[in-house]
This record gives structure tokens, sequence and C-alpha cells, in this order.
């Protein structure tokens, strides 16, 4: 687990992504990362068919369960903490999910542009 508070985007507390499916690099419902999360797990996204059918094409298949890694396989509707990276290169490619702003670790703004974020966030104004 990590030693201190997360912080969103916000630089406020971060809040949890998801319980059901349970996400997380840590697995414990919040994106929060460390330096061992080489993917950076940061963006709590909501899933949607379109980005679901890109990262598989890109050879992340987050569709089907994976029983060996506890992974239970996602659902357009569900939330998921995504690699910055990989939201990224969705956003670039016009597949990129809707982001639930207030559950985006800040660290996701080293690698997305807050006005990025602020574009498919869905929990602010």
């Amino acid at each position: 687990m990590t030693e201190k508070i997360q912080l969103n985007i916000f630089s406020e507390e971060i809040e949890d992504c998801s319980c059901d499916p349970m996400t997380g690099f840590f697995r414990n419902g919040c994106c929060e990362t460390s330096d061992h999360d080489a993917g950076s797990h940061t963006v709590c996204a909501l899933m949607n068919k379109e980005f679901l059918e890109f990262s598989s094409s890109r050879g992340n298949d987050l569709i089907n369960p994976v029983p060996a890694f506890n992974f239970p396989g996602l659902n357009p509707g569900d939330r998921w903490c995504l690699c910055a990276n990989r939201w990224l290169e969705a956003y670039e490619a016009g597949a990129a999910p809707h982001i639930i702003a207030k559950a985006t670790n800040i660290k996701a703004l080293e690698i997305i542009e807050i006005e990025q974020i602020k574009e498919f966030a869905i929990d602010i104004l």
C-alpha cells in the first residue's frame, strides 16, 4: 500500500474510483500510484465500448476475464484506473473514455494536460 494520502488533480484527497470491479494498481479501489507503477494507473475512467475495443486493438484486452490475475473483465459503464499513456493514446485516436476527475491522481498531469482531463471529466462543470 501507499505510505501517505494521495491527491487528485485538484490537490484534494483522491476519491475512490471503483470497488466493483476492484480497480487500482494496488487493487484498493483507488487510482493511487507509486514508483513501482510503471504504467501510471492514475486515470479513473468510465469504460465505453469504443475505448474497450480500442484498447483490445492495441494488445490490452480489458473485456475478457483473466481468472489467474483475478481480473473480471470490464463492461461499458465500469470505472477503471487506466494507465495515463493509454488514455492519452486513445484521446489522440478519438477513442478516449470519460474521466472521473475527483478520482484521478494528480500524477496523471505529468502525462495528460489538465484541459484534456477537464474536457472528458463527467464529475465537474
